[in-house]
């Protein structure tokens, strides 16, 4: 039975680690993989940059998870029971309160960094809205189309915020958000696999339900496909060329042939290493222009 409110968590770090569970396994997916997009991206303006990046990420990651798992409870108590309302930590009620008491929270933390940010945060609780509460997850299409464009809005407010200019992005920073929302949308299908049994429980149509074989079948020129593309985009070396390209066809062998659920997770955790990889990219194009000449930012 849950109590009224944290469960478990009277004391600080109960307190803590509830807030923790929430976001928990959405840290390699969007919170790492959006700061390195965000840093090399802008580029970071100062060190100091950094806390202020994470932060803002951080804050509307939780946002967006507890009004994900409100949703849904029975699709978390089988898929991941540790989460905070499965596991009786925290009411559904006060999940529902502090969901809806974040949205102020995001918007107030935004528009003191300008504008845009603002009109990023706005997005991104539109977005959230969309996909959870008018139930746009319901379907592999819509859910894989929301979730790039929601990637997009925390791409541009973490990508201001590390910039020196917090009301504009220059045409690399715009790049790098377009391509991203790009890979994101084509792709995000693979963190699906590990939670088919849940999604089955709910009812919700992933790739991996309505068209197995298809679903795993793509994951690898999917993948090779964007890895080569990149290493064009963003000037790699051959060899570096060759081990993006060599990573993202053993992921997708790994989605094509070891099909357990053990085998899903960790073909998932390879696929976001590959994510960061692609992330640090517009970073490592912006290294080599300072290479070349050391006035350009």
């Amino acid at each position: 039975m849950q109590t009224s409110a944290f469960a478990q968590s009277d004391t600080l770090f109960g307190f803590l680690l509830t807030i923790f569970l929430f976001v928990k396994s959405d840290i390699k997916t969007t919170l790492v993989p959006i700061t390195i997009l965000s840093v090399g991206s802008a580029p970071l303006c100062t060190p100091d940059r950094i806390f202020p990046v994470v932060w803002w990420i951080f804050l509307h990651l939780l946002q967006f998870d507890t009004s994900n798992q409100i949703q849904d409870i029975e699709e978390d108590a089988k898929n991941k029971p540790i989460r905070p309302l499965p596991a009786g930590r925290i009411s559904l009620r006060h999940t529902t309160i502090l969901r809806w008491g974040l949205v102020p929270a995001c918007w107030i933390i935004s528009v003191l960094h300008g504008g845009p940010v603002l009109f990023s945060s706005v997005a991104l609780v539109l977005f959230t809205i969309l996909y959870n509460e008018l139930h746009a997850h319901r379907h592999w299409l819509t859910k894989n189309i929301v979730t790039a464009i929601g990637f997009a809005s925390f791409e541009v407010g973490g990508t201001l915020i590390a910039g020196c200019n917090t009301l504009h992005m220059d045409a690399v920073g715009c790049l790098s958000v377009a391509i991203s929302t790009a890979v994101f949308a084509t792709t995000i299908h693979a963190q699906d696999f590990k939670d088919e049994a849940g999604d089955r429980l709910i009812g919700r149509m992933t790739l991996p339900i309505v068209s197995p074989q298809v679903g795993r079948a793509s994951i690898l020129p999917l993948l090779a496909m964007w890895s080569i593309a990149l290493s064009f985009v963003w000037q790699l070396t051959w060899a570096c060329t060759i081990m993006l390209l060599c990573f993202s066809v053993l992921i997708g062998i790994r989605f094509l042939l070891l099909r357990s659920r053990t085998a899903d997770q960790t073909s998932f955790l390879l696929y976001n290493m590959w994510l960061s990889v692609v992330h640090m990219l517009p970073g490592y194009w912006r290294y080599l222009q300072y290479q070349h000449d050391p006035l350009l930012t």
